[in-house]
């Protein structure tokens, strides 16, 4: 019977053990710095609470299990909907995303060719075929498809693919597969993927 509390002492120290190492592991960082620009637009732009009731789907650093080690390259993973930018050859930055629908993911290499604050949008020939009605251009600002940061992705030979790495208007569709083979992020995570990402960097889209 004496041994029964050494044992339940153990017990607890091994479990806060194990959750220090997960918090140490995983864990959450904090929203970039924003401009007064960005202050006042994301105050007008759609905004979505969904991420809040799941921490599953939070931004977090943890460790690089992706197989990419050159610090600023970014992976997208289709499937799992979150992209990847690796900090350094142990540490990624984890962010939810939203993915081309099924009939619109495509997988490859590409560099980021171009970066733009509160870009605005041009819609391409497909988006114009499922919406003849669009116009010819959406002026940046919080209500445009591309919403706060847009990161262009060009190919091999430096051409535009017409694929973003983008925030969005539609919060609440992040996490599902909708774009056109767009990346969409939450407008505060690309905000913060902008702000570390350099031109010519490497991403491979899973």
């Amino acid at each position: 019977m004496s041994s029964l509390p050494l044992a339940m002492k153990a017990c607890v120290a091994a479990c806060i053990a194990l959750a220090t190492a997960a918090c140490n592991t995983y864990a959450s960082f904090p929203d970039p710095s924003l401009s007064k620009r960005d202050v006042e637009l994301l105050a007008l732009a759609p905004q979505s609470f969904a991420r809040e009731l799941d921490p599953m789907r939070a931004r977090i650093r943890m460790p690089n299990s992706t197989g990419e080690k050159t610090p600023g390259t970014i992976i997208v993973d289709n499937e799992a909907r979150f992209l990847y930018f690796v900090e350094d050859p142990n540490t990624v930055l984890r962010y939810e995303i939203s993915p081309g629908m099924e009939s619109h993911q495509w997988r490859g290499t590409a560099t980021i060719g171009r970066k733009v604050e509160w870009p605005s949008w041009t819609p391409g020939n497909e988006a114009r075929r499922m919406a003849p009605g669009l116009p010819s251009t959406v002026p940046g600002g919080p209500n445009n498809p591309l919403g706060a940061r847009g990161l262009y992705l060009y190919d091999e030979r430096g051409r535009d693919t017409e694929y973003r790495i983008h925030g969005t208007n539609e919060p609440e569709m992040i996490g599902q597969p909708v774009s056109l083979g767009c990346i969409r992020m939450h407008n505060i995570d690309v905000i913060d993927l902008y702000a570390r990402v350099q031109i010519g960097s490497k991403v491979i889209v899973r």
